[in-house]
């Protein structure tokens, strides 16, 4: 072995040391920038993909054209397959379904004839049993292909030439939509209305700089294959389409059927983009055997060409509005589509254009591709003036020219010099046949050389006029518009606009009968709900040595807050009470309060109230109702404490004074300004002690002055109370003659 080789027989100046950071580095972005440009965006001028515009290109090379008859589709994913594609024949096929599907494409590219799958999410049968030819906006994208339009190169086995882009005469991006995943980035644009896109076009030629709130009066949003109803606020839409990045929240659209006898039904006809009909029936089913929404009693798949699920709710007391609104937040009945116009520029760069630079870049295209055919057919036009110039010269000399012919040894180049003609121009003249030398055919051909001179100059002009260039792209917009206009068929938009609904719903409590009931909770622990309001608690009968502790009138829909000694609040939905029949049940069931520590509150909550809570240490906050909502039966800790110290006292913050009473029987009264509003916490000192703790607290307002009730249920002024004031975390002063002797402003706990 030679010391050029290697041991597997390669040379050695063939192997290449390399990082394996840089090799994986510039491997990895090989493939990303092929993801990216080959795979995944669209081209902003076609709006298609690599795959879609080879099959649109095949399936044109096929002569499927609206006119003609279908093709089996294994044939057109053969050709394209073979010829441009080299990727697997299944990705082809599938790319060439969502072109077909009325569902998936707002205007299908492609005339499917078989089964092309459904809204439940069916897929195609295979290829070989379906046929397809291209729909008229498929035709549209192809239009002056063959008139130097658009940039050809080679095929992947340079056996062939494809279109780098497709000349575009349907604005298919905006219409049609796009949704791709990258390496490192996405796409994904909903289908427009077509004619509407046309329309911000025109508007658009005249008022090249027009403001996106402008293109918004003709572009008002996403017009959805299936339909919907489009609740996007107006300002979050224009954001979107100034960013180039936002979303859209679409709901179901339904109606109610009378049943009789006040009931009724709920019918859902169209369902939002991109949701099988299939999962979200099966969703609500779900919901319905795990209790989710108890409140509905079935649901039932009705459709056939059109969409038809229905809804029956279990109670005609329900409100249809109500039961829609909470089926939206558990449901795919609303969802939302995603905006990201994220699109190859006219250079193949990606980036994220906004409304007005994706409509200004579908124009620039089709400027560009009607200066290419008017070019084209300018050289054409030429061409073929000069072969009628060169009749002209023979008919107006045929006798000369005939003598030529018949007696000069090289007659092409006798004639080119006798009458200055061109090489093509004597080609042309030597293969006239004999019986083209008639009158009639001169005349023919003057009328034809005139016809195109005037052409000629109608196109040279073109080409030196932006503005006629302009408006023959808006001709081309309006007859795109008139094809796909508000009045047609397939033109008329399907997705409306409606505002969100101002209904502010609690799944907890939107389908609760609203009933009076009075909970009762004993100095045991034990709770119930009596039905309508205890006016004389003397009446309630309690388990023996067991009396009651709080009273407290509220509703069914209430929730009910209880305050633990540990510093936790608990929730307790009034529903879910047991019934005032007899005791009740213990609440420790309910919460986990453990045993060493009692309830010290029990109140309807109220979240625009403030709460006041103190601890036996001397230690209090304010804190917002809003915030001791617990999630669990665990509670939420809000008042830490620690060792011997407890939770003695929660009261509604109803003053702009704060007085607190120690078990020494001192009184500190102070502004309630001096006492933050925490969340969560021991909190600030609120009365110092030598010996003992907290007794009580209490608000009132300063213009009221302090007050105390006795054990009779009498309320009394504390005289010359202002002399009790001071700052907080003072000592205070002892009680005045005559004040309870239980050191407490009031016996009665409640709120």
């Amino acid at each position: 072995m030679s010391d050029t080789e290697t041991t597997n027989g390669l040379p050695s100046n063939s192997i290449i040391e390399e990082h394996i950071d840089d090799a994986l580095s510039s491997r990895y972005l090989a493939y990303a920038l092929s993801t990216i440009t080959m795979r995944a965006l669209p081209d902003v001028r076609d709006g298609l993909k690599p795959v879609h515009r080879r099959i649109l290109y095949a399936m044109r090379q096929l002569k499927l054209n609206p006119e003609g008859g279908h093709k089996k589709c294994a044939r057109i994913v053969g050709d394209v397959m073979g010829q441009y594609h080299p990727h697997g024949d299944q990705s082809i096929y599938d790319a060439l379904v969502k072109l077909s599907q009325s569902f998936s494409a707002r205007y299908p590219l492609v005339d499917g004839q078989g089964n092309f799958g459904n809204i439940d999410g069916d897929s195609a049968a295979a290829m070989r049993y379906t046929e397809a030819k291209m729909t008229a906006a498929g035709v549209a994208l192809l239009a002056g292909i063959d008139e130097d339009a658009v940039d050809f190169i080679s095929t992947y086995n340079e056996e062939d030439e494809e279109p780098i882009v497709l000349p575009g005469g349907f604005p298919n991006l905006l219409a049609n939509g796009s949704t791709g995943i990258a390496v490192g980035m996405a796409t994904s644009i909903p289908p427009h209305n077509a004619a509407e896109i046309c329309d911000a076009a025109l508007h658009l030629i005249k008022t090249p700089k027009a403001r996106i709130e402008t293109l918004m009066q003709y572009v008002k949003g996403p017009d959805l294959p299936t339909g919907g109803i489009i609740i996007e606020p107006k300002e979050s839409m224009l954001d979107a389409y100034t960013t180039g990045k936002g979303g859209f929240k679409v709901r179901a659209r339904w109606h109610t059927e009378d049943t009789g006898r006040g009931t009724y039904q709920i019918i859902i006809t169209e369902i939002p983009y991109q949701v099988q009909k299939s999962r979200l029936i099966e969703k609500l089913a779900e919901l319905i055997e795990t209790k989710k929404v108890p409140w509905l009693a079935d649901v039932r798949d009705e459709s056939a060409e059109d969409i038809r699920v229905v809804l029956e709710p279990k109670s005609k007391n329900i409100e249809a509005e109500l039961l829609m609104e909470s089926l939206f937040k558990l449901s795919a009945l609303e969802s939302r589509v995603s905006l990201n116009m994220n699109v190859l520029d006219a250079t193949r760069t990606p980036r994220v254009m906004d409304l007005r630079e994706v409509i200004q870049a579908f124009l620039d295209h089709r400027r560009e591709v009607l200066q290419r055919r008017s070019r084209q057919r300018l050289a054409k036009i030429e061409d073929r003036m000069e072969v009628l110039e060169g009749y002209r010269i023979a008919y107006l000399n045929i006798d000369e020219v005939i003598r030529i012919i018949r007696f000069e040894d090289e007659p092409k180049k006798d004639l080119m010099k006798a009458f200055r003609l061109s090489e093509r121009q004597a080609d042309a003249i030597l293969n006239m046949r004999l019986r083209s030398l008639n009158k009639l055919q001169e005349i023919e051909i003057q009328a034809e050389y005139d016809k195109l001179a005037t052409e000629k100059k109608e196109i040279q002009s073109l080409l030196k006029s932006d503005k006629k260039q302009w408006d023959v792209i808006a001709q081309e917009v309006k007859k795109t518009k008139e094809t796909y206009g508000p009045k047609t068929e397939l033109g008329a938009r399907r997705t409306k606009f409606a505002d969100d609904p101002d209904i502010e719903i609690d799944l907890a409590t939107a389908f609760i009968s609203k009933e009076p009931i009075t909970v009762v909770l004993s100095a045991k622990g034990w709770i119930r709900a009596m039905k309508g309001k205890v006016d004389d608690v003397s009446t309630l009968k309690f388990k023996e040595g067991d009396e009651a502790a709080y009273v407290i009138p509220a509703e069914t829909t209430d929730k009910i807050i209880l305050f633990g000694s540990n510093g936790k609040f608990y929730t307790l939905g009034a529903d879910k009470l047991p019934g005032g029949r007899g005791n009740g049940e213990p609440v420790r069931l309910m919460i986990d309060l453990q045993d060493d520590h009692v309830p010290i509150g029990l109140f309807v909550h109220d979240e625009n109230r403030e709460l006041l809570v103190g601890s036996s240490d001397g230690y209090g906050f304010r804190v917002l109702e809003k915030d001791v909502i617990a999630s669990t039966r665990g509670g939420k800790q809000v008042l830490n404490v620690k060792g011997d110290s407890e939770a003695v006292r929660c009261v509604a913050v109803t003053g702009d004074k704060i007085a607190t009473i120690g078990e020494n029987r001192k009184i500190l009264v102070f502004d309630i300004e001096e006492l933050p509003v925490m969340g969560r916490g021991k909190g600030v000192r609120l009365q110092k002690y030598k010996d003992g703790g907290l007794a009580d607290l209490m608000t009132f307002i300063e213009g009221d002055g302090l007050t105390f009730v006795d054990s009779a249920g009498r309320t009394n002024a504390v005289k010359d109370w202002e002399l009790l004031k001071g700052k907080r975390a003072g000592a205070g002063r002892m009680a005045p003659r005559g004040f309870s002797r239980t050191n407490a402003f009031a016996p009665d706990k409640r709120l």
